[in-house]
């Protein structure tokens, strides 16, 4: 690209042309030559749109704002690759001018960005391949070649001086190994990882890219302490986590390595961690995995004479390595024998780990058979506990006593307590008027108490009535009304199961009937004695006392509904308490039949319904 000259020389004046003179003149130092040079080019040529021109004359910019300290602009305007194609001068004096500014005494020792451009010129100057003939340029000044002893002697020297000061500048700013300007300078030194322009929180380079470099250059150590600050529980170091996503991958690679350094090292508790959380972030155990896993959950807990020292150590490593590898079949039986040992071992002072220790095992191994017999000796002992009144009979479960009989048919405790829990469902049963559920429970109690068939209709409500009757004798409810309730409704489903045949049974039952109603007469409303009579428990004529107890209530009541206005509610009271005096002579239905009449006992009391 050109344009004529506007001094009338007739010479042509070229885009690149501008930049030598402008370069030249920089590296002069004459500075009042270089902006309006700089300037023209701006004005005549724009935005070039070659790359070696768009280079070139960002460097320039950069430098000259660098050279009035306009760090933010420079940092902007420097570009991050192709810097071959700028005068080596140009990048060196913008390069030591970085350091310099670093360098400060109180200056800005956090500025980012200058830090950034240091490290991105000075990998270009310094590298082993020499893209911006760097040599050449100290050739040129020194007048004679830089011989291979020296250049290699001066580079270290000038590479150690910039990581120096870097690693100081990060020991002020408090900046980790992922987030350490140092950590930048490696990886750029091995690749591209810098945009100057485009430092972010992390630090110069990504998070990820920070961590990948400490991995990949041995320092899985150095990026392990430095995540761990960063967050000090590795529980919740989980691949897909928005916190450890970046990471993830890398972690895992690092842990791995010192799962297996600690391997090595004997410290088996701390490698079966690393490998666990490793493979919690995504980490694929490999055979050199595998086996370190092996051989620290064989060790893991032990002192180094093979003898036991920790049992929660070893428990706790030899989980982790079986999650590792769960289809190890060695692992998992030690792992199983181990937590039965342990079972065993508090099965006295600790029953209640002692249980867990059994019942991980079985499901570790699920046919284990001194586990089950470890959970089954417990079951025996809660039975025992039990029937002699030291435990609640809630606290063990119906199916589990089953299924220890199923393996053990002779066992008296198992047999007993179940017999009581199906003595106590048939009376719950009954008591709530579900004698079909009762009766089913008394086959139960029959199965595991006697030897005679459960399946005989007559026997079933035999034992059924007696257990109403024995359950009628106590209780623990909470009043005296609740008690005498309870009891009334457990005689009079044994009276109905009975039938004719046992007639003491409703005789058992009416004295209840009357116990209950004299209490309501004492304790509570006439209204709740009338209810009673009500639910036809006891026929009219059957009880003196209960009839007075009846009509009384009646007479009371209308004497309350009289007071109150109530004169047709009174009337109808008074005449109900006429008809119980009279003992219940024919009359016509007042209430129409009861749907709850007895077929023995035909005494007219429905007339009342």
């Amino acid at each position: 690209m050109s344009v004529d000259d506007t001094g009338g020389s007739g010479r042509t004046v070229t885009a690149a042309r501008l930049l030598d003179e402008a370069e030249r003149a920089f590296l002069r130092a004459d500075f009042g030559v270089v902006r309006p040079l700089v300037q023209r080019f701006h004005s005549e040529f724009g935005t070039p749109d070659a790359d070696d021109a768009t280079v070139r004359y960002a460097v320039l910019r950069a430098a000259l704002a660098a050279r009035v300290g306009n760090w933010p602009e420079a940092v902007q305007r420097c570009p991050d690759s192709e810097l071959d194609l700028a005068a080596t001068g140009v990048v060196h004096a913008l390069a030591v001018g970085t350091l310099r500014r670093l360098g400060e005494e109180g200056g800005r020792h956090d500025d980012a960005g200058t830090a950034a451009l240091a490290i991105v010129l000075w990998a270009h100057l310094l590298d082993e391949d020499d893209p911006g003939d760097f040599r050449a340029l100290l050739t040129g000044r020194r007048g004679t070649p830089v011989p291979d002893e020296l250049w290699e002697k001066a580079r270290g020297q000038l590479l150690g001086r910039i990581t120096a000061l870097l690693q100081a500048l990060d020991v002020r700013g408090g900046r980790d190994a992922l987030a350490a300007w140092e950590t930048a300078w490696e990886a750029e030194r091995s690749g591209p990882a810098v945009i100057p322009a485009d430092v972010g929180a992390d630090g110069l380079i990504p998070l990820g890219h920070a961590a990948r470099h400490l991995v990949g250059h041995g320092r899985h150590l150095v990026l392990l302490e430095a995540y761990t600050a960063r967050h000090p529980d590795p529980s919740t170091w989980i691949a897909d986590s928005p916190d450890h996503r970046r990471c993830a991958d890398v972690l895992a690679r690092a842990l791995a390595q010192r799962g297996q350094n600690r391997v090595r090292g004997g410290e088996w508790s701390e490698a079966l961690a690393d490998f666990s959380t490793a493979a919690r972030l995504g980490h694929t155990l490999d055979a050199k995995d595998q086996a370190a896993v092996l051989r620290a959950g064989k060790n893991v807990g032990r002192r180094r004479n093979g003898r036991g020292h920790s049992p929660v150590t070893r428990i706790h490593g030899l989980e982790l390595a079986h999650a590792l590898l769960p289809e190890d079949g060695p692992q998992a039986a030690e792992l199983t024998a181990e937590l039965v040992r342990q079972g065993r071992k508090v099965f006295d002072s600790d029953p209640r780990q002692s249980r867990n220790r059994f019942a991980r095992a079985l499901l570790v191994s699920p046919h284990a058979p001194d586990a089950r017999c470890g959970l089954d000796d417990h079951l025996r002992a809660d039975l025992r506990r039990v029937l002699d009144g030291a435990q609640p009979q809630e606290t063990i479960r119906p199916a589990a006593v089953r299924d220890l009989l199923r393996r053990d048919p002779d066992g008296a405790p198992g047999r007993e307590w179940l017999t009581r829990h199906y003595v106590g469902q048939a009376v719950a049963a009954a008591s709530r008027g579900r004698t079909s559920v009762a009766r089913t429970a008394v086959r139960k109690v029959i199965q595991y108490s006697e030897t005679r068939s459960p399946h005989s209709v007559g026997l079933v409500d035999d034992v059924l009535v007696d257990l109403l009757i024995d359950a009628s004798m106590s209780s623990d409810a909470e009043s005296p009304r609740a008690w005498m309730e309870h009891r009334v409704a457990l005689l009079s489903t044994a009276a109905v199961v009975a039938g004719p045949a046992r007639g003491h049974v409703t005789e058992q039952c009416d004295a209840a009937v009357l116990d209950l109603a004299e209490h309501l007469e004492a304790e509570a409303s006439p209204s709740d004695v009338i209810g009673l009579f009500l639910r036809d428990l006891m026929r009219i004529g059957v009880s003196a006392r209960f009839d007075q107890t009846v009509e009384s209530a009646y007479l009371r009541r209308a004497a309350t509904r009289e007071a109150e206005g109530d004169f047709g509610g009174a009337q109808r009271d008074r005449a109900c308490a006429e008809r119980i005096g009279a003992g219940l002579s024919d009359q016509g239905l007042l209430f129409g039949p009861s749907p709850r009449r007895r077929s023995d006992h035909d005494s007219g009391q429905e007339s009342l319904f």
